[in-house]
């Protein structure tokens, strides 16, 4: 049971990212109104935001724009840094979105970065658990309620995590869109196109969501009929 729902899931993210890479190629060729390039965008809206120690850089790879808050930088990857398409613009503006509730203090934003020492420790929990279940079926033959539970709560703090990221994802969403539309960046037809590219980017974290929350309650009811 538990692998038809993992597969399931798996089918649904491979559909959701193959439809926003398909999107992002198509708005990569579509020019930004403003003329921009995505390093210029995003020093733009980081300027009109009031914030002059995040530094815009370029780094290696696709799908490699972050924010980093440790040392206050927008990461973006070549493409974006040098484009100036729509693509280009909506995700570099939405990185600057993350660089904006850092500054601001945005609570869910806090909470995510509060929580990921805890969710590292426990995906490598989970693995070991895992991995002894293959090769150590030992582990369970003393306790096995007291392991899985251990399992179980490890993999509540990965859920918890997903659904964190939900509104910190959603929220530099919408800062990203406000201020394309506000600084003319975009016109009305081209703004459609960033709004569209950059929900399709933010459904993969739901999705996310969902198979962790799936996946959790499937483990707790399995282990609750089992008393």
């Amino acid at each position: 049971m538990i692998w038809i729902i993992v597969i399931g899931f798996m089918i649904i993210g491979f559909v959701v990212q193959g439809r926003l890479k398909s999107k992002m190629e198509k708005y990569s060729k579509v020019p930004v109104d403003a003329g921009l390039t995505g390093r210029e965008v995003a020093e733009k809206m980081l300027h009109d935001s009031g914030i002059h120690d995040v530094k815009v850089i370029s780094v290696p790879g696709k799908l490699t724009d972050h924010y980093n808050p440790a040392n206050k930088t927008v990461n973006l990857s070549p493409d974006v840094f040098n484009g100036r398409s729509i693509a280009a613009a909506s995700i570099a503006a939405h990185e600057c979105g993350h660089a904006i509730q850092h500054a601001t203090g945005y609570a869910w934003l806090n909470m995510r970065t509060a929580m990921v020492p805890a969710v590292q420790f426990s995906s490598k929990l989970m693995n070991i658990i895992f991995w002894m279940a293959i090769f150590g079926m030992f582990v369970f033959s003393w306790n096995y309620e007291l392991v899985m539970w251990i399992f179980i709560g490890a993999q509540a703090v990965v859920t918890l995590f997903s659904v964190v990221t939900l509104p910190v994802e959603y929220d530099a969403t919408n800062r990203a869109l406000a201020w394309l539309e506000n600084a003319n960046i975009t016109s009305p037809a081209t703004h459609e196109m960033a709004v569209d590219g950059l929900k399709w980017a933010a459904r993969t974290y739901l999705v996310s969501a969902l198979a962790a929350i799936t996946v959790l309650l499937y483990y707790v009811m399995s282990m609750l009929g089992n008393d």
